[in-house]
């Protein structure tokens, strides 16, 4: 095994390595590697072969498969911040033809669209592109399945179809828009259409016997933005840190933000996991991990990070079937965000006070609720129950005036400081609950008013 690391504990390395070698003996794969990055940078990779091949490090290619959907949903939502396109848009608005009715590009990126999960007979992954060269002969004759946005239906066909938007949208090709505006830029030199030296082949393992097949490679051709790319370790990890942080020559951090949300609907016994915008979303071990998996013959991969730990982890294999990358990736992932946290920023004081922001914090009262409303490093609010079980948010100033909610229940609400004739502070409106500094006192803005005999005993 071969690796490289820096700044983890040495019991992280250790158990990091041990996580790898089982992942490549277990799943019975040629090869597997994997790497951890956090605070910008890979800190780890680990890899193992046992086809007599070098062992795999963080710049060897695998094929990714379906991780190649992050990157078209990244180029088409670039498209929506240039105000070329709505998300709300029919398909068909953009890339007329096609067949599919009115579909949404949202519904596109979540697989909500209703639309078949694989194209037509043969079995497109190994077969020739040459025998599927126009969107007709992707789609097929029912290209729909279920009501659009009903329900979750994972969709090759969907991501297809997108690829030619952002292609009809550029006035490019995929290929191009990918290289100029997400490669480039995020300085993904190992990650393209095609593979280049070192890169894994492509194997089947004998379900009954240690034996190999070769597997065929073919190029995609339409169906490439479904799952055309390779790409190694390191790169997807860089990738991974850009969709938990945005970068500014790419998507911003609120854009990026937007594709981690859930956004398909969940159906019965699905609860632990949900698409968002071309992400998977996922509760694995108490932690939100988002991300993607992907296969293709001879090959798996397995992307995933975790916004509040910092951390993602990246993991790709060389086997038709066996290893499960996202799997081992989320393990990774919990293996540093657990045995080697990162040390927190140290507190500091704000640099000045807003003496009227300041008078707002403290306790306010919804009904009989307590809440606390506190100013944070960043100039936002937050407001949170005190005790027992209610609804909190963070709240971002509006240049003209306000506050809007970022959270849960308040996201999107406009919170609003109340003042009286004389200027002092009356209430806050939020959303039209009504928080006063005591709990249902006379003469306080209370809708409905306060019984005149106020509180009392039994």
């Amino acid at each position: 095994m071969t690796s490289s690391f820096a700044s983890l504990l040495p019991g992280t390395e250790r158990a990091l390595f041990h996580r790898v070698a089982l992942a490549q003996s277990e799943g019975r794969t040629p090869s597997l590697v994997g790497a951890v990055a956090r605070d910008g940078a890979v800190v780890w990779s680990g890899g193992r072969s046992g086809d007599g091949t070098p062992d795999p490090d963080a710049d060897t290619q695998y094929r990714i498969g379906s991780i190649t959907k992050p990157f078209t949903a990244v180029l088409v939502m670039r498209l929506r911040d240039e105000g070329l396109l709505d998300l709300s848009d029919p398909l068909e608005k953009h890339l007329p033809g096609t067949g599919v009715g009115e579909v949404t590009i949202a519904q596109l990126l979540c697989h909500s669209a209703g639309l078949a999960a694989e194209s037509p007979a043969p079995w497109w992954e190994r077969t020739s592109a040459t025998l599927r060269p126009e969107l007709a002969d992707v789609l097929g004759p029912q290209p729909s399945l279920h009501p659009a946005g009903r329900r979750f239906h994972y969709s090759n066909t969907g991501y297809t179809l997108l690829g030619s938007l952002v292609a009809a949208v550029r006035g490019t090709s995929w290929e191009e828009a990918l290289r100029t505006e997400i490669l480039e830029p995020l300085g993904l030199r190992r990650t393209d259409v095609r593979p280049s030296a070192p890169h894994a082949r492509g194997w089947a393992v004998h379900p009954w016997a240690d034996a190999l097949l070769p597997e065929p490679s073919e190029d995609l051709g339409v169906m490439a933005p479904a799952g055309q790319l390779w790409s190694t370790v390191g790169d997807l990890c860089r990738f991974a840190l850009f969709l938990a942080e945005g970068d500014a020559m790419v998507l911003s951090a609120e854009t990026v933000r937007e594709m981690r949300a859930p956004a398909a609907p969940v159906q019965e016994g699905e609860w632990d996991g949900v698409f968002g915008l071309g992400l998977r979303i996922e509760r694995v071990g108490g932690r939100t991990l988002v991300g993607h998996g992907g296969s293709l013959p001879g090959f798996l991969a397995g992307l995933r990070f975790s916004v509040a730990d910092g951390v993602a982890a990246a993991v790709l294999a060389n086997a038709t079937s066996g290893p499960q990358p996202g799997v081992v990736a989320a393990d990774l992932l919990g293996i540093v965000a657990e045995a080697d946290p990162r040390i927190p920023a140290p507190w500091k004081p704000l640099p000045s006070v807003d003496p009227e922001l300041l008078e707002l914090t403290g306790p306010w009262y919804w009904g009989t609720y307590a809440y606390g409303l506190a100013l944070l490093a960043d100039g936002g609010l937050e407001l949170r129950p005190l005790r027992g079980a209610g609804r909190a948010s963070r709240f971002r100033a509006e240049p003209g005036g306000g506050w809007t909610g970022l959270d849960d229940y308040f996201t999107g609400e406009t919170l609003t400081v109340v003042r009286g004739a004389d200027g002092r502070v009356s209430h806050l409106d939020l959303g039209s609950f009504v928080f006063t500094r005591e709990p249902y006192e006379q003469g306080d803005a209370v809708p409905g008013g306060v019984d005149q005999d106020g509180w009392r005993g039994r």
